[in-house]
């Protein structure tokens, strides 16, 4: 069978590596991975659908399909999860020591809508009743306009200056950010001192590791070859795997870090045998948190259910198809 020539523009992590580097191939592709950024992939991809596959900010797509925007269909491949009580940055000094301090506020964030903020308001509204309408949000560069929604004050980033410099000035007074401060340590720290503590308690109260991005195919191209979800699918848990393998490895260390190792079954004490489980089921708590976050935060159109996120040849059935086959 001829392959298909196909773009997929994605990050350059440790589960994508065996695919960027050819150890891994999905079947009947011949693959060309372009190793973007992530702002610069999703903003060449919204606006101008320049890969066949990509991946994907998970809330802009859900907010996408919200408004009946159906270009992208996404599998559940979750290429970023991160925590991110770890991304709300304070000056030292400033007297917020808690989260409810931010009451009445203005915080900074590059883009209102991004996965990023959606989770940080989600966890100050849910786990500190810190609701959005109780800030104001100063917003950066988006990747995409959109309506203020009801009863939420934004507000734009002056032109001649930067969120982290307004942090600085003490012009905000906190900073949502998927990037460090530069100041970090010195002008800034984080809101959350323990960050790592929190997060973990977090996790297993809620189940919940943020995911921030997925993979989307182009929606035509999905309905004229379903099967290239299942192979993409199929590609991307190869890939992982072979990731953690490498990084489990004590006859040489694969990664700079002196106890990796240790590091590895420490967070399988924690999270169990899969940490970055690609799959809708393992990925259910997270995804459902976020579904309502949007609808909450009135980024949604209306609250969608998870279900009609992701392609549905994509379901219970082949991942345990998967598992049972040794490929999960």
């Amino acid at each position: 069978m001829r392959k298909l020539q196909l773009t997929l523009a994605c990050g350059r992590y440790d589960r994508t590596q065996p695919l960027i580097d050819g150890r891994v191939q999905p079947e009947g592709v011949d693959l060309t991975f372009l190793p973007l950024r992530p702002g610069e992939t999703f903003w060449r991809m919204l606006n101008y659908g320049e890969f066949d596959v990509s991946e994907m900010s998970l809330s802009s797509y859900t907010i996408l399909r919200s408004e009946g925007d159906t270009r992208f269909t996404a599998i559940p491949v979750f290429p970023s999860r991160v925590f991110r009580h770890s991304a709300i940055y304070v000056r030292a000094g400033s007297g917020i020591e808690k989260p409810e301090d931010l009451k009445g506020k203005r915080i900074g964030v590059g883009d209102y809508q991004m996965t990023a903020a959606v989770w940080a308001r989600g966890l100050l509204m849910h786990e500190h009743g810190v609701a959005p309408e109780d800030i104001a949000w100063v917003i950066g560069r988006p990747i995409r306009t959109i309506k203020s929604p009801d009863g939420i004050r934004l507000q734009d980033l002056p032109a001649d200056t930067t969120l982290e410099a307004m942090l600085e000035r003490g012009e905000i007074d906190a900073l949502v950010s998927v990037m460090i401060p530069s100041g970090l340590g010195k002008t800034v720290r984080r809101l959350f001192r323990d960050s790592r503590k929190v997060e973990t308690e977090y996790f297993k109260k809620t189940g919940i590791f943020p995911i921030m991005h997925t993979l989307v195919l182009k929606t035509n191209l999905y309905e004229s070859k379903p099967w290239l979800a299942v192979s993409f699918y199929r590609a991307f848990l190869r890939a992982r795997d072979l990731a953690y393998q490498t990084m489990y490895d004590t006859d040489a260390l694969s990664v700079s870090l002196p106890w990796v190792i240790q590091e590895v079954e420490a967070t399988r004490e924690i999270f169990g045998p899969q940490i970055w489980d690609y799959s809708i089921e393992g990925s259910l708590p997270t995804l459902n948190a976020l579904v309502s976050y949007l609808d909450e935060q009135k980024l949604t159109r209306r609250r969608m259910s998870v279900e009609e996120l992701f392609a549905p040849n994509i379901g219970a059935g082949l991942a345990d198809y998967l598992r049972a086959t040794g490929e999960d």
